[in-house]
C-alpha cells in the first residue's frame, strides 16, 4: 500500500526469450516502482540475467512487452571486463565511458563509502571495494532505476551484508527503484521489498515472508530454505563498513 502512489518505472509483461527454439525465460512479468527494491532469485541458469537484459532493452527480440517509464537508468552487469595490468585509478575508471563531473564522482563515491579510494589503483582494490566502485559508477548520474546483476560476487559473507545494507541505503537516498538479481537467499531476503523466484518462469512471488512459505519455493530450494529468512533477519544495532567490518551506530 505504501507504494500505491509512487511512480512506476518499469513493467515487463509476459516476456519470453528464445535461443534456437529453447526458452531461456517464459512469460515473466514484473513491475518496479520508485523507492522499491525488487529481487530476482533462483538457481544458476534460471533466467535472472536474461530477465535483467530484457528489462534494459539489451535483448530486443522477445515475446511480450517491456515498458520503461524513465530514461535515467543505471546498470551494474554481472561481469565487467577489466585489463588489470593497466595502471588505472578509481577516478579514471569512473569517467572511462561516462562524461562525469568531479562533483558527481565525489558524491557517488562518498555515498558508496569509497571516496577515500579515488586515487587508488583499481588493481589494488578488494572485491568489496571494487563492487562499491561499480555501484558508484552506476549511480553517479542519480538514476531513477538501478539494475544490479549479482552485485556481491567475489565478496565474503560480511562484505555481502555490508553491500546489501548499502543497496538499501541507496534506494532510500536516491528514492530510486532497484531491480536486484541474486542467487544468495540468506541476506538478500531481508533487504528487499518484493521477491520474484525464477526457474525459467515465475515460480512464485510476493513479500519475502510469504515467498519463503510458498511450497514452490521450498520445492526449488529445499525445505530448509524456509528457515533462511528467520535465521538472518535480526535487529541491527550496527552498520557495516566497506570491508564488512562493524561500525557501531552512534
Amino acid at each position: 500500500m505504501e507504494n500505491k502512489n509512487k511512480k512506476i518505472l518499469l513493467k515487463v509483461e509476459n516476456a519470453s526469450y528464445y535461443i534456437n527454439d529453447k526458452a531461456l525465460i517464459k512469460e515473466v512479468s514484473l513491475e518496479i516502482k520508485q523507492g522499491e527494491i525488487v529481487t530476482l532469485i533462483g538457481p544458476n541458469g534460471s533466467g535472472k540475467s536474461t530477465t535483467a537484459k530484457i528489462a534494459l532493452g539489451i535483448y530486443k527480440k522477445i515475446e511480450g512487452r517491456v515498458r520503461r517509464f524513465t530514461e535515467r537508468i543505471g546498470y551494474v552487469p554481472q561481469k565487467v571486463s577489466v585489463d588489470w595490468t593497466l595502471p588505472i585509478r578509481v577516478i579514471d575508471f569512473m569517467s572511462l565511458t561516462e562524461d562525469l563531473k568531479n562533483d558527481q564522482i565525489n558524491v557517488a563515491l562518498n555515498l558508496t563509502g569509497v571516496d577515500h579510494l579515488k586515487n587508488k589503483s583499481l588493481s589494488n582494490l578488494s572485491g568489496g571495494e571494487f563492487q562499491r566502485v561499480l555501484i558508484a559508477r552506476a549511480i553517479a548520474k542519480k538514476p531513477e532505476l538501478l539494475v544490479l546483476d549479482e552485485p556481491v560476487q567475489g565478496v565474503d559473507f560480511k562484505g555481502e551484508i555490508a553491500l546489501y545494507e548499502l543497496i538499501k541505503k541507496i534506494s532510500e537516498k536516491l528514492n530510486c527503484g532497484i531491480l536486484l538479481i541474486s542467487h544468495d537467499l540468506h541476506v538478500v531476503m531481508s533487504a528487499t521489498d518484493f521477491v520474484i523466484c525464477l526457474n525459467g518462469h515465475v515460480c512464485c512471488s510476493g513479500k519475502p515472508h510469504s515467498v519463503v512459505k510458498d511450497q514452490k519455493y521450498k520445492d526449488l530450494f529445499g525445505d530448509k530454505a524456509s528457515n533462511i529468512l528467520s535465521l538472518y533477519e535480526h535487529e541491527h544495532d550496527h552498520s557495516h563498513s566497506a570491508d564488512g567490518s562493524i561500525d557501531p551506530k552512534k
